[in-house]
């Protein structure tokens, strides 16, 4: 299937966005928490399909979580502690990039987690996830993936193009070279916390526009009846005429002449 062209994608995503925004009112109205967990690759477009469902969500009600490292108190903690004060209250969306599953993927993968860690947690993420299920919070979880070869075309456009170049850590570096592992411990966390309460959704991004549709078209079907009307608000005309902006007491900076 050939890579969908940008018009194409933004005539496909525009309406999906509307819905996103109904979601959001319906969430709001009748106190509802959504959580949306993004996984996947280094490189698959976690980032990219977040930024499409926020992008006209009122940034008050639609919070994205992207935690750095854990501080060394943190280690310390209950492994799932520090996501906690982040989950959303009632009427909030909250979109972690990335997530508790971390320790299923890079700190297995990369040595940060021993396996009794490992294996406990495997254990633990199901009980977590049901029991804020039971209590009523909407839990979808998603991972991304693409192919090797698309993964390392994404990853020398970030080593070369200086706006992209902030995305690649010495971790990525190393992650490149452990594709298979990857795979092999994404294999094992499906199988132990893919449920009937929490189910697991992956999608191909090897097209990143196509992938985003595919996954917020998914998340929207999922979503019970989200249509509750925009409440009813008064616009009268103004009184006089149109005043413009003025400044009597510090003035506006010089407009940008982008024709030198």
């Amino acid at each position: 299937m050939k890579k969908l062209k940008r018009k194409a994608y933004d005539a496909a995503l525009e309406p999906m966005q509307v819905e996103l925004v109904d979601m959001a009112r319906w969430a709001k109205e009748c106190g509802r928490r959504v959580l949306v967990i993004f996984e996947g690759r280094d490189t698959a477009g976690k980032g990219g399909v977040i930024k499409a469902i926020a992008q006209h969500l009122n940034p008050r009600q639609c919070h994205v979580v992207a935690l750095p490292a854990p501080s060394d108190r943190e280690r310390t903690q209950w492994y799932f502690q520090r996501y906690v004060p982040h989950l959303p209250a009632a009427g909030e969306i909250v979109l972690f990039d990335r997530s508790w599953y971390n320790r299923a993927g890079v700190e297995r993968v990369m040595g940060y987690a021993s396996d009794a860690e490992v294996a406990r947690f495997l254990e633990q993420a199901p009980a977590f996830e049901k029991m804020l299920t039971d209590d009523g919070v909407l839990l979808f979880k998603y991972w991304l993936g693409c192919d090797q070869a698309e993964q390392e075309r994404r990853f020398a456009e970030r080593l070369h193009d200086p706006l992209k170049r902030w995305k690649l850590s010495p971790i990525d570096v190393e992650a490149r070279l452990r594709y298979d592992d990857y795979t092999r411990a994404r294999e094992a966390m499906l199988r132990a916390t893919h449920t009937g309460h929490a189910p697991w959704t992956t999608v191909d991004f090897n097209d990143q526009r196509r992938g985003r549709l595919t996954l917020i078209r998914d998340l929207l079907d999922r979503m019970p009846d989200i249509h509750v009307a925009p409440g009813a608000l008064e616009f009268p005309p103004l009184a006089g005429p149109h005043r413009p902006e003025c400044y009597d007491t510090v003035a506006p900076l010089p407009q940008f002449n982008a024709e030198g």
